[in-house]
């Protein structure tokens, strides 16, 4: 444990992080915030925004306007206006590096964005009981990424304090939620030179305690927004003049959810969000699905994506309209290496806390980290996505989601310790 920050130290950082949730590439406060601490850190590199993330890779990036609402708010909660400037056009997250010696590059990778959900009021939830309830309202940390960038932040200061021979970088990255921020982050060049990857989720519905050293099941997915253009008319007097979006819409959406299962594994789609037209007496002209697809392979989910593309095409042809497809967010799906599993089962058996240490187990979601896992293994790297458990009274993604912050310091000693193991050994 560093001498110098406390478990009390870290409870009071991770609450200032969820009293300020923010979502996709809008993590102005939330990167500023953890650029403030990194910067009372003995680093040999930070890294911020811009310089974190490959030009041209962001994706569902919001506009410019809510950016600057978002931007605007972080300013007003505090926020370190020359940190702030280093992050206009949502350019967010960070990445640190501590240096200690001739070993291997051993890389961290933890989240930093939330949820727009509207966390609970019920006094109940500790959040709102304990006076750190969000203050944005609408948007909650619902996920746990609070407590991944406290978890972040206490490994560097375990490691520097540590006999750790080698490089550890610290990635912050932005975006997970909307799978998009992990390819800019990933392209970026940062994970060129790892050599070792971890990456961390808390909770998973594994209770405080339990530790999966090596979780898989990865689903690759594809998000994508469908926006469909005909032709207004009135619906009574010349229905026969306008081109239907809601028909192309509708037709779209049923025959997704009809697309064949595959005998090569998994598959999934969701029209998640959907709407269309202005008023019940006008033919409606703009209609939209924001929706995904996934697979159990990467080549399960490009199954999905093709035949998702050929629908929505089809759709819009049949009811005259047009249909102009984006990509919003996208990941593959990705393994856990077992030499780095062996190291963090190993280490969780022994850390106090852990009572539970799980080898395996299957996440069944999607996770933008594997880009980072990816990249890190096609360069001849390991890499491996390790759960920390956390008792949560509410599901992710629920208004009542919390984390027990007993797990940060199990999160942290695990990590921490895992880190060393691998400075130890030679790629």
């Amino acid at each position: 444990m560093s001498q110098s920050h406390t478990d009390a130290d870290y409870v009071e950082f991770r609450r200032d992080l969820h009293r300020h949730p923010e979502p996709a590439w809008r993590e102005f406060y939330t990167t500023a915030r953890i650029v403030d601490e990194l910067e009372t850190r003995d680093l040999d590199e930070l890294y911020v925004g811009p310089e974190v993330l490959a030009e041209g890779s962001r994706m569902a990036v919001p506009d410019d306007d809510e950016l600057d609402e978002w931007f605007e708010q972080a300013r007003e909660a505090g926020a370190r206006e020359d940190i702030l400037d280093r992050l206009r056009g949502g350019y967010t997250g960070a990445l640190a590096v501590l240096k200690k010696g001739d070993g291997p590059t051993v890389g961290l990778r933890v989240d930093i964005d939330g949820l727009p959900i509207t966390e609970s009021e019920d006094g109940s939830h500790a959040p709102a009981g304990g006076g750190f309830r969000s203050e944005h309202e609408g948007y909650m940390h619902a996920c746990g990424h609070d407590a991944h960038a406290t978890i972040g932040l206490g490994v560097l200061d375990a490691v520097a304090d540590s006999d750790f021979e080698g490089t550890l970088k610290v990635f912050f990255q932005p975006g997970e939620e909307l799978v998009a921020g992990g390819k800019p982050m990933a392209e970026s060049g940062h994970l060129d030179d790892v050599d070792y990857l971890l990456a961390v989720h808390i909770g998973l519905d594994h209770p405080t305690g339990e530790v999966v050293a090596g979780v898989g099941g990865f689903l690759a997915v594809h998000h994508f927004l469908a926006e469909f253009s005909g032709q207004t008319s009135h619906a009574g007097g010349k229905p026969e003049e306008g081109r239907n979006t809601v028909q192309a819409m509708a037709t779209a959406i049923q025959n997704l959810y009809a697309i064949p299962r595959h005998s090569d594994g998994a598959t999934r789609v969701n029209a998640g969000l959907v709407g269309g037209g202005t008023a019940t007496n006008i033919i409606p002209e703009q209609s939209f699905i924001e929706g995904e697809v996934r697979g159990e392979t990467t080549e399960l989910k490009e199954y999905m994506r093709e035949h998702a593309e050929r629908i929505l095409h089809s759709a819009a042809e049949m009811h005259d309209c047009e249909v102009e497809l984006t990509t919003e967010g996208v990941a593959p799906s990705a393994v856990s290496d077992q030499g780095i599993v062996d190291v963090v089962h190993a280490v969780s058996q022994r850390t106090p806390g852990v009572d539970s240490p799980i080898e395996r187990d299957e996440l069944g979601g999607s996770e933008d980290a594997t880009y980072l896992m990816q990249r890190v293994q096609e360069r001849g790297g390991q890499a491996c996505y390790v759960g920390v458990g956390t008792d949560h009274p509410g599901g992710h993604h629920t208004p009542t989601f919390d984390v027990d912050e007993e797990s940060l310091r199990i999160g942290i000693d695990v990590l921490a310790d895992s880190v060393v193991e691998l400075g130890k050994r030679r790629p």
